[in-house]
């Protein structure tokens, strides 16, 4: 009897085994219309249908809807009925997987607590926030990640930003390059070439306003950083500063298009070779206002750019000069 039920159950593994790896092998295939051979499938989430988008033709019907059972039309109803906790993030040492212990001394139904109650949870937080790091090397990831954090606040990036800045020093960290080096400085550079990765405008000055090391220990620690974890980041192009620059100096969107042809116009001349960025962007800005009727001062333009009035004057004449206005 023994050795029937165990060969029925080695039967019955063995046809698992191959159904699953059968329904991998289909998986890993783009399924197509056995009509008309259109790979423009539309899965139907309300009939739990699989319908070809070219001949209407039901492909497969019955499906199993993985989703959850409520509905919600908001962010705020979706939050509030959802029974799961926050994604892995790489924006918290422990990738947000720990438990964290709420400071409104409230219970689940919004009522306040005891006060011994309350001291038990302040005690209980206070082991919590211990436990959470248990060696220097944690407590140094959690004080970079936070810097990162609160210098994204303040640059006003997307979270995806802080994502990639977190991944980045998560690696310098593994290849052990911050050896030698502030915690600041590499989380700072971090940042810097998250930014530069997602493509969103921010200067090294803006970067060096909101973080607590200097300009040079930052372009120095970021060259290095680059190099060594083999980053590959184009060079800032002028065109992503016009935009903010234009909208803080309330121009129109004729200005912007005028100052992005006067930027292409001069790259290619090579006038951009060696010209900072930022300088660039504020003087053709200037120059399109001007060609528009839209006057703005070189003080307006250098205040919101971060440059000097020179740089906007110098860069100014050499694109007057490409664009062949005298």
């Amino acid at each position: 009897m023994t050795n029937s039920f165990r060969e029925r159950a080695r039967t019955r593994d063995g046809k698992t085994a191959e159904s699953d790896e059968g329904e991998r092998e289909q998986g890993g295939r783009q399924q197509t219309c056995p009509e008309c051979g259109s790979d423009r499938l539309v899965n139907s989430d309300d009939l739990g249908e699989l319908v070809c988008d070219d001949c209407g033709l039901v492909v497969d019907e019955g499906s199993i809807d993985r989703g959850p059972e409520w509905r919600a039309f908001d962010q705020r109803e979706r939050d509030s009925k959802s029974r799961v906790g926050a994604p892995i993030t790489e924006t918290m040492h422990d990738r947000g997987l720990t438990t964290t212990i709420d400071w409104k001394n409230k219970d689940a139904y919004g009522r306040s607590i005891s006060s011994n109650k309350r001291s038990q949870m302040q005690r209980l937080r206070k082991w919590q926030e211990r436990i959470r790091t248990k060696d220097a090397g944690e407590r140094n990831l959690q004080f970079a990640l936070s810097e990162i954090d609160r210098m994204a606040s303040a640059l006003g990036v997307p979270k995806s930003v802080r994502e990639v800045a977190s991944v980045i020093y998560r690696r310098a960290l593994t290849e052990d390059l911050i050896r030698g080096r502030s915690i600041e400085g590499v989380a700072t550079s971090a940042l810097y070439a998250a930014c530069r990765q997602e493509g969103i405008p921010r200067s090294l000055d803006e970067v060096a306003e909101v973080s607590r090391v200097g300009q040079k220990e930052i372009g120095r620690t970021f060259r290095y950083i680059s190099q060594e974890l083999g980053l590959e980041l184009k060079p800032v192009d002028p065109k992503q500063f016009v935009p903010r620059f234009a909208s803080e100096l309330e121009l129109s969107k004729e200005v912007q298009a005028k100052a992005s042809e006067i930027i292409d116009v001069s790259a290619e001349q090579g006038l951009l070779s060696g010209k900072s960025p930022t300088g660039f962007a504020a003087a053709a800005i200037y120059a399109a206002s001007l060609l528009c009727n839209q006057k703005r001062t070189q003080r307006e333009v250098a205040e919101v750019a971060q440059v000097t009035e020179v740089t906007i004057r110098n860069r100014y004449q050499e694109q007057i000069e490409a664009m062949g206005i005298h």
